[in-house]
């Protein structure tokens, strides 16, 4: 059996495949600590618990609108009017499932062959294969630790050519925790309109920002950035609700029009109880996110200042997320029992046999220098893991 070329075309995703090697370990009784999966480990707050759970008692099972309920339409409207100042209409918004088929959906819609969309690296794993898979190339410029891993303006004018369509900006950012400020997102916005692109604007971090960081969102900076963007946002992070599968886009009504169709012939309707759930997720009580925001603010403050006092090892300042993104250009080339460290993949391979610990190779994120440390869990299996790397490091020679 032959399997089609755009399959062969795209890579398995790795931080899935990573913390299903972890999982597998555990299972078989070896004890290993996973800092590759990126979701929170808080729970789910009960209010939205306890709406899901409404929603069955009240026989909310039966197959959705395809572009999502007016009720979690009218949900995400009213959020961005009070969060990001910027108004919306019903046919502006398509929930999904999950903020990965946003962008799978956005990629089937708008791309073809010949055409190139600008992914900054480090980027999120799964852009450049949606984009593959669109047919489109993915043109990566890389940024550097050394201007905080965000894309200047002279670099995307640069990398425009007349193929270009798109650029795609993260921001908080997976893997760097790095971050846009206003002033930073209006000079790319200046720069994408005056070369006819669309601004792809994932904001799924939105909500995990520290030290008094301003989010700001594309579309809040003029009608023009509104009208030749799409904002790509769900509820995973912010809610502890990665499970219930919940995304949506805000774009012009052209494109969620053609998206929905496209929606339609794949999976439908995102989950009723995951909307109702949704639902109140944003309209219900959000007091408890500040302090899982701070929770998450000391944990990268810890883990922070114990990467940086390894030889060797530098590392961003995260100024949202749950994740740090270390350089260890300074390990490589080292060895271990004969065994040399050339890459983020033998890096990765010496942490998990020798330290029992799991982290996510760089080169998924297009730098290989580096590895992604999730910090989404508990300051106890943090010390443990970390001490646990510090001791492996000593080994080598």
């Amino acid at each position: 059996m032959k399997i089609s070329n755009r399959l062969n075309s795209i890579k398995p995703s790795m931080t899935l495949a990573i913390d299903a090697k972890a999982k597998e370990l555990k299972a078989q009784g070896v004890d290993v600590i996973g800092f590759g999966t990126g979701e929170p480990d808080f729970p789910t707050p009960e209010n939205i618990k306890e709406a899901a759970i409404k929603a069955i008692n009240n026989n909310q099972t039966k197959y959705p609108p395809v572009p999502g309920t007016d009720q979690l339409k009218n949900a995400i409207i009213q959020k961005f009017q009070k969060e990001n100042g910027v108004t919306y209409n019903s046919d502006q918004i398509l929930v999904s499932t999950g903020a990965k088929q946003s962008f799978y959906n956005l990629a089937q819609t708008l791309w073809e062959p010949g055409d190139e969309i600008i992914v900054p690296s480090p980027y999120w794993v799964s852009y450049p294969d949606m984009i593959l898979l669109s047919g489109a190339t993915p043109k990566i410029v890389e940024t550097t630790i050394s201007n905080g891993y965000k894309l200047t303006p002279d670099q995307l004018k640069e990398a425009v050519s007349k193929n270009t369509k798109a650029i795609v900006i993260n921001s908080p950012s997976n893997p760097t925790g790095s971050a846009y400020n206003k002033k930073e997102l209006e000079a790319l916005v200046e720069c994408a309109l005056k070369n006819n692109l669309l601004i792809v604007s994932d904001e799924i971090y939105e909500r995990i920002v520290f030290d008094g960081f301003e989010q700001v969102s594309v579309a809040s900076l003029g009608e023009e950035a509104k009208k030749n963007s799409v904002i790509i946002n769900g509820v995973s992070k912010a809610f502890s609700m990665t499970g219930w599968r919940i995304g949506y886009i805000a774009a012009e009504p052209e494109i969620i029009k053609s998206a929905k169709k496209l929606q339609g012939q794949i999976t439908s309707g995102a989950c009723s109880i995951s909307q109702a759930a949704a639902a109140e997720a944003l309209t219900g009580p959000q007091d408890y996110i500040p302090e899982r925001v701070q929770e998450f603010q000391k944990r990268r403050d810890f883990v922070l200042k114990t990467l940086e006092s390894i030889n060797g090892v530098d590392c961003f300042k995260p100024v949202g997320t749950f994740y740090c993104f270390p350089d260890f250009t300074g390990i490589l080339g080292a060895s271990f029992n004969g065994r040399k460290i050339e890459d983020s993949l033998s890096l990765g391979e010496f942490l998990l046999e020798e330290a029992k610990v799991a982290l996510v190779p760089g080169v998924a994120f297009g730098a290989n220098a580096n590895m992604r440390f999730s910090y989404a869990t508990s300051m106890e299996i943090l010390e443990e893991g970390l001490s646990r790397i510090k001791s492996a490091f000593e080994k080598l020679n």
